[in-house]
């Protein structure tokens, strides 16, 4: 038995002693701190199928009401958890009664290549936003109700009461949906933030909330501690990175490898924080176990020609949790022990899972940014040095300011592969500015190993935003600037490269 099975039974008989699953599911914010701030008003999502199950009649409706009027597409302007688990669904789906289009950028080229792709006189926008002034998002909606100011045309998710909420009855929206506030962003998966897209792309939403009314019984207050998937899952990660295997490598499968983006989010934003924290490691094609160190920990399924690596890989010595999701029907399911799993990984490690302290300080930089006139001047760096830094435990985060399409999705991909390959280590992939609101919380509160890679690019058009003293292009231009300012306060090795220059460079 290896230290790390070791430590695992071990936790899994502390949960069980100290009640910690029992004391989840009944709210008890001292599972995690003495402070009931921002935990207390935080655990609705461990009920909020139950809620949603009384909704489905309307939700379906008010979707069969859009495509009925001809709306062909629904463009989504969201950010971190109002985004990603639509996209979720519309990945494993597939589009059905409108095709889902997520837009969480604010670089002007995307928008621009959307407006071409698609008919905005068909299009449907739906504003995601829990507090209802992201600056992205509403920036977003500005532009796309100059286009089509026609509040038919629009659709809200928010919490009630909020900026959002009010603007929408303002201009008389065709539809606003408060969700339950009592939920974070990055766990609203099953409330109106993901069932709202999900009957727009026509997933069963009946099978999702079926799925996690399953979780919910598996993994239930009864349940002794080792019999609970959710439990498990997370003493796996909690313990595995307090013995230094943090990089958590998901490798999904099929239809629903999406999924991994949505756990990245989820798992980087609760547990990166106070100099700790699971770096969840996404969309990297598994190897052969010799390029690996021993910090990973793999969440994979046995599946096709990936299940003869997974098996090879536990031969040789690697921890893996396997993963038997292969079904977008299991999506509730998954995505409930997920959460589960997240926040009794948060208590292993002694974490606070549900607020993102150190998501602030780059918002707080872009708004110094724009406030000085949008000067953007920053020091690049030094590649090579940055690069000879990387060292054993360490991860590399390619934070890629650029429109995230198949190209470039395609170029990072094989950057990342060369750097897993020649320096044996993790590599993330995140875009910009999306990943501010998930992976950029571990990137400033998490471990002192990541090494960042800031690529940018000047955008070949740009876009004013409405109302507002700065375009969609300085926008972008000051996020980027406010994060490698927020990051290098921190003391992180950090670079900014074009992705010509990292292309090139010999890893």
């Amino acid at each position: 038995m290896s230290d790390l099975d070791g430590a695992v039974r071990a936790r899994l008989a502390t949960l069980e002693a100290d009640g910690i699953p029992a004391r989840i599911w009944a709210r008890d914010h001292t599972v995690w701190r003495p402070d009931p701030a921002e935990i207390s008003d935080r655990l609705g999502w461990l009920t909020v199928h139950e809620e949603m199950a009384g909704h489905l009649d309307e939700v379906r409706a008010f979707a069969a009401g859009c495509a009925e009027d001809g709306f062909r597409w629904a463009v989504l302007c969201g950010m971190g958890g109002s985004s990603l688990a639509p996209e979720v669904f519309r990945e494993s789906f597939g589009p059905g009664l409108l095709d889902l289009v997520v837009l969480d950028t604010t670089h002007p080229d995307q928008i621009l290549a959307l407006e071409e792709a698609i008919d905005l006189e068909r299009a449907l926008f739906v504003v995601s936003s829990k507090s209802g002034t992201t600056i992205e998002t509403r920036s977003q909606l500005e532009h796309f109700w100059r286009r089509a100011p026609d509040g038919r045309r629009f659709v809200a998710i928010t919490d009630p009461g909020t900026p959002l909420a009010e603007l929408a009855s303002d201009r008389v929206f065709r539809r606003t949906f408060e969700n339950p506030p009592d939920i974070g962003g990055r766990y609203s998966a099953l409330s109106f933030f993901g069932l709202v897209p999900a009957a727009l792309v026509g997933a069963d939403l009946d099978a999702l909330l079926e799925g996690a009314r399953r979780a919910a019984s598996a993994c239930g207050p009864e349940v002794p501690a080792a019999e609970n998937p959710a439990a498990v899952l997370g003493a796996w990660m909690g313990e595995g990175a307090r013995l230094g295997r943090d990089k958590l490598t998901i490798a999904l499968h099929g239809p629903v490898a999406s999924l991994a983006a949505w756990v990245e989010q989820l798992v980087a934003e609760s547990t990166g924080k106070d100099g700790t924290g699971l770096i969840p490691v996404e969309g990297e094609a598994l190897g052969p176990p010799s390029l690996y160190g021993s910090d990973r920990l793999f969440v994979a399924a046995e599946v096709g020609e990936q299940g003869s690596i997974v098996e090879w890989l536990e031969r040789s010595g690697h921890p893996v949790v396997r993963s038997s999701l292969r079904e977008p029907a299991e999506l509730g399911d998954a995505m409930l022990r997920w959460e589960l799993a997240t926040a009794v990984a948060g208590h292993v490690l002694g974490v606070h899972p549900f607020d993102q302290p150190d998501v602030q300080a780059a918002k707080d930089a872009t708004d110094r940014v724009l406030a000085s006139g949008g000067r953007t001047d920053v020091e690049a760096g030094d590649l090579a040095e940055v690069a000879d830094s990387v060292g054993a435990g360490d991860y590399v985060a390619i934070q890629a300011f650029v429109p995230r399409n198949d190209e470039t999705t395609s170029r990072l991909r094989s950057v990342r592969q060369r750097i897993r390959d020649h320096r044996r280590v993790a590599t993330t992939v995140g875009f910009g500015p999306r990943f501010l609101h998930s992976t950029g919380q571990l990137h400033k509160g998490g471990p002192d190993s990541v090494v960042c890679l800031q690529v940018v690019d000047e955008p070949d058009a740009d876009l004013d935003v409405p109302g507002r003293p700065y375009s969609f292009g300085d926008l972008l231009a000051a996020q980027a600037a406010g994060d490698l300012e927020a990051l290098r306060g921190r003391g992180r090795r950090a670079v900014r490269v074009s992705l010509e220059e990292l292309e090139r460079f010999g890893w």
